[in-house]
């Protein structure tokens, strides 16, 4: 047998290796028109920041050849699939030969191009892209021997990000340019605040509803971003992470279905619609895990899962590919910003009844030295309290409980059930409940009827019979308040339950949600009308004022030591 993958990155070589491990005797041909293989494009803007600097890590042909015997084979790129023969049409980049390629199988792994719109002066030569290796050395290159002392970074996803927190460990000026009204379209715009604040306080600028018309040289060699709504940015040089588009035109032209985005489509075994060729990463359409809609959604984890599936189902092994729910997580500065499933947009769109509850729970047991605080998001469906997403941004432990609630999701597993997750714990790792522990038991609570949960929108707007209440100590509600809020201290709070209204509806919080929810507790058992604003007012600092907060030396409940 011969398989013939196309695109030699993660998730070709991924295929070609588990190819390799299953059957001694099969032919693999791997094609890349780039001069590296089996790299990750996630690692690529380190290497610009000086975070990795050691260039004989990357995966070159004659390694990989040697450890599984593979024919690979860097600058081919194939220009043409010939179906009906069973071929591949290949052009040598280094002498221009053209030359055919049969198989018996073939593997489209082209993954995704970076994103480059059609501006005027988009061709100047300090305008990077950051998806190949190349593309890496080329940036690394110029900040080693232009020494520039700016940057523009257009786009406020993954690299954009990535790249200006290295850019500015660099030392340079640094403005994220983003078109939307925030940045990491994986979060909610609540939680992007929470990255906006970071970003401020690590002095990147920030312009966001912001359209770019086009680039102009200076003369004294700069580049200028013409902006549609601001005036024009100079720096010394720019950065485009616009997004990427799916490398779906060999599969377009050789007649292939085509589905979300002009992504190649495929079935649960990745065969595309010819029964010989299989497709396989960010070029692909898949199924969100959650939702059960199309998705394109250009990931590494699940790429690597769909190469290793395609090779299976090569060698005759039936496995199935049940779709990607966009677990990701990123580093920002000294913040990690980490994701899973629907965001509440995302949960809207597709019909979904959603709400949400939001915590700021510490990384561990407070008394423990060293506890950093987390902002956590948790979404839910209204009925059965299943969950669909989480959004958590802080200090240490984001990733660990993200992965958490992304198995969960994964085993569809309700607000109920994450109450009893029976997690590690230690002081200076956890809590004995851990914070996802603590989401499902807000969950349920709402769910049960224990507490209704107001939004600070809800919280804020003005209706004539509910007034707030702030529960927080007079230290906390010095440093910061809601004109118009009553103050009781929720220790205090029954000795003082006659000096609140019993025609009013009260709308409760305190720093994070939890007093705030103990003081609703109360109320309700003395016959008040009550609701907690969910993330309390830490959440409102950080989400409508847009205030970094302080993520360190944090007790019980947000409260500053």
């Amino acid at each position: 047998m011969k398989v013939v993958i196309i695109g030699g990155v993660a998730g070709g070589a991924t295929a070609a290796a588990r190819l390799r491990r299953l059957d001694e005797n099969a032919q693999i041909v791997m094609l890349e028109r780039s001069g590296y293989v089996s790299y990750a494009n996630c690692g690529l803007p380190y290497y610009v920041g000086g975070v990795i600097t050691d260039r004989r890590k990357l995966q070159t042909p004659e390694s990989f050849h040697d450890r599984f015997r593979i024919d690979v084979r860097v600058r081919q790129e194939a220009v043409e699939i010939d179906r009906e023969s069973k071929a591949i049409k290949v052009r040598n980049l280094e002498t221009g030969e053209v030359y055919r390629e049969s198989y018996d199988k073939l593997i489209l792994s082209p993954g995704a191009h970076a994103v480059i719109p059609n501006l005027p002066g988009i061709d100047n030569e300090r305008i990077f892209t950051l998806r190949t290796v190349e593309d890496t050395f080329k940036v690394h290159g110029f900040v080693e021997t232009a020494r520039p002392a700016s940057a523009v970074v257009v786009g406020g996803g993954f690299i954009g990000l990535e790249m200006a927190e290295n850019l500015r460990d660099r030392g340079l000026d640094v403005t994220v340019v983003q078109r939307g009204g925030h940045v990491m379209p994986t979060l909610d715009a609540d939680m992007a605040a929470i990255a906006h604040n970071h970003l401020r306080s690590h002095s990147v600028k920030l312009l966001l509803n912001s359209d770019v018309t086009g680039f102009e040289e200076r003369a004294d060699g700069a580049v200028q971003t013409n902006l549609a709504q601001s005036g024009p940015l100079a720096a010394d040089m720019v950065v485009l992470a616009v997004g990427v588009a799916p490398e779906s035109a060999l599969a377009r032209e050789a007649g292939l279905d085509l589905g979300v985005r002009g992504s190649i489509k495929v079935d649960e075994h990745m065969r595309t619609s010819d029964s010989d060729i299989y497709a396989v990463g960010d070029a692909v359409q898949v199924k969100n895990y959650v939702t059960g809609q199309d998705a394109l959604i250009a990931l590494a984890g699940p790429a690597n899962k769909q190469c290793r599936i395609a090779a299976d189902n090569i060698c005759g092994i039936a496995s199935t590919f049940t779709g990607s729910q966009g677990s990701s997580v990123l580093k920002l500065f000294d913040l990690t910003i980490a994701t899973t499933g629907l965001t509440e947009i995302a949960a809207k769109a597709a019909g979904l009844d959603a709400d949400y509850v939001a915590l700021s729970p510490a990384s561990h047991a407070t008394y423990y030295p060293g506890a950093g605080s987390m902002t956590m998001k948790v979404l839910f469906e209204r009925g059965d309290g299943r969950i669909l997403g989480a959004q958590i941004i802080g200090t240490d432990g984001a990733d660990k409980r993200i992965d958490v609630i992304a198995t969960a999701i994964r085993a569809e597993m309700t607000a109920a059930d994450l109450t009893e997750l029976d997690l590690a714990y230690a002081p200076p790792y956890s809590s004995a409940k851990d914070p996802v522990n603590m989401a499902g038991y807000m969950i349920e609570n709402i769910l049960e009827g224990r507490v209704e949960q107001l939004t600070w929108e809800q919280a804020l707007a003005p209706v004539e019979d509910e007034v707030l209440l702030d529960a927080r100590t007079p230290g906390e509600v010095a440093r910061g308040s809601i004109d118009g809020a009553l103050h009781i201290p929720l220790d205090e709070l029954r000795e003082h339950l006659n000096e609140l209204p019993r025609d009013k509806r009260l709308r409760v919080f305190c720093q994070s949600g939890l007093r705030s929810y103990v003081a609703c507790r109360i109320l309700m058992q003395h016959g008040f009308s009550c609701a907690n604003v969910a993330g309390g007012y830490g959440y409102y600092q950080q989400t409508v004022l847009d205030q970094e907060i302080r993520r360190r030396g944090i007790a019980d409940c947000g409260v500053t030591v």
